[in-house]
């Protein structure tokens, strides 16, 4: 538990930080201007971010302060277990290198803004549209509220309890996002991205120098997993390795499923681009690896707490002074800022794209289209804010993890479109229909935890419950594709999509 008094020295830095990202989001309108009244422009940029632009927005909306929070957390409860997200994001590059430049070139080729524009686009019809668009938003918004979760525990840390100062960083948001779009978080992205760099790169050098090195410090995690017992440890147990890695690869093949995620893609200049970060993003997983291992330096320090997300904040009020607590504070909480900022973005433009338009208003306009999408960010935000504020936070958690399970979904629908053209629409939408159920129903059933034991004869083997789901969506798709008689693949333009 976070036992820390009011620190006028950490939060004075912290504010001044603050200050300086909330100056840059409403600066951020008037760089690389273009006309915020088109959703282009707003939601993607006006799709002219370079190589070093992408390079810290992709990254800044994939790694966020809930990662910062949650890995060392995750290795400080369970221990090497926590450390799937390392080859999780060594898996997922690759994958960005085959495909997204290809979805960029198809998008940029047809205008599309969404993945479900470009779904939409190949097939037809409206509905699978919708349903892929509803899949994305639902599965971001628990990840939104989660992206406050860390800043909120990393505000408590500071001394300053209550709902307020959450409220009025929500508010900060809105705003800059509403005025500046997309280009809000892409300049906040490089404060936020040396920062957390900093703060990294000085706690795995100074925590370790005081914990009497590293040696110390896995030899104290070892002894503590060991009193501990249970599948426990710093070297993962046998009955672990499947639910490990299975995790690992179905988390690689959702994550650039997301609509955060997939909006940094599409706001690329070039194919060349999305191609050169997924050759460069991999500097981002370096930093992962040494953020889990605070929480095996948690373990060697003492660190002693009732809520395992509050083990980072605790282990810096305990080894530096004010200052730095108060500038990792910020660059944790502007870790926050950014991806929730993609986050509501992307889920804005889907909404407006692939739910109002098709749905309820075929006939608007680009104007119209750019207002409603702001409208939207900020009821999307405003949600998030509330389901912290109202609900216990181990809801949020436990339906990011069923979010992970429902836009895998998606997965067949996007990706495989891309390389062969004798999927069919009925197929695509019973496959994804029979992936949510089946996922849904699997995680419920062990209590929104991530993982279902299958069972072979007497032996039992952990996997992840959306791989599992993932599986038989690629089967149904498949099967009924060969069985459903043939037909040609629909391609249209951005008028037909607005017809």
């Amino acid at each position: 538990m976070i036992t820390s008094s009011f620190n006028v020295v950490s939060i004075t830095v912290f504010l001044a930080f603050f200050a300086l990202v909330t100056v840059l989001g409403f600066f951020a309108s008037r760089w690389k201007a273009g006309d915020l009244s088109h959703l282009h422009e707003w939601g993607l940029g006006g799709r002219q971010f370079g190589t070093i632009i992408s390079w810290f927005l992709v990254g800044g909306d994939f790694y966020t302060a809930y990662t910062v929070i949650a890995v060392p957390a995750l290795v400080y409860s369970v221990g090497a277990y926590g450390f799937f997200a390392l080859p999780y994001t060594i898996i997922v590059y690759p994958l960005v290198f085959a495909v997204m430049p290809k979805l960029w070139k198809a998008c940029h080729a047809a205008n599309h803004i969404t993945a479900a524009d470009f779904v939409q686009g190949e097939y037809g019809g409206k509905w699978f549209a919708a349903a892929v668009a509803l899949t994305g938003i639902v599965a971001t918004m628990p990840y939104i509220a989660l992206q406050l979760v860390g800043m909120q525990v990393v505000i408590k840390s500071l001394g300053v309890s209550g709902e307020l100062p959450l409220i009025i960083a929500f508010l900060i948001l809105a705003v800059y996002t509403y005025t500046s779009g997309l280009r809000a978080p892409a300049m906040i992205a490089f404060v936020k991205d040396i920062m957390i760099y900093i703060v990294v790169i000085a706690a795995v050098w100074v925590i370790p120098e005081k914990l009497g090195g590293y040696r110390s410090v896995f030899d104290a995690a070892d002894n503590y997993f060991t009193l501990k017992g249970g599948t426990t440890g710093i070297v993962l147990k046998p009955e672990q390795y499947t639910a490990y890695a299975s995790l690992a690869l179905g988390s690689a093949l959702a994550a650039f499923m997301y609509p955060h995620t997939m909006t940094g893609i599409l706001s690329s200049r070039s194919e060349t681009t999305v191609k050169q970060n997924a050759i460069f993003l991999p500097a981002y997983t370096l930093l992962l690896g040494l953020i889990a291992l605070l929480g095996y330096m948690a373990i060697a320090a003492g660190i002693k707490v009732s809520a395992s997300s509050d083990v980072v904040p605790t282990l810096f009020l305990k080894i530096f002074p004010p200052w730095f607590v108060g500038f990792a504070a910020a660059a944790i909480a502007i870790s926050a800022l950014v991806p929730a900022a993609i986050m509501s973005i992307g889920s804005a433009n889907l909404f407006t794209r692939n739910l109002w338009r098709p749905l309820v208003n075929p006939n608007i306009t680009h104007q119209q289209e750019s207002a409603n999408a702001k409208i939207a960010s900020l009821v999307v935000k405003l949600g998030a804010l509330v389901f912290i504020i109202f609900l216990p936070t181990q809801y949020a958690i436990d339906l990011q993890l069923l979010g992970g399970v429902w836009i895998l979904q998606i997965f067949p629908a996007v990706v495989f479109t891309l390389f062969t053209s004798r999927l069919k629409l009925p197929a695509l939408f019973a496959g994804w229909a029979a992936g949510l159920v089946v996922g849904t129903a699997l995680a419920f059933a062990q209590g929104l935890k991530p993982i279902y034991n299958l069972n072979f004869g007497t032996v039992q083997y952990p996997v992840y419950i959306g791989l599992i789901a993932f599986t038989l969506n690629v089967v149904v798709t498949f099967v009924l594709s060969l069985a459903l008689p043939a037909s040609q693949r629909l391609r249209h333009s951005e008028t037909d999509l607005r017809a």
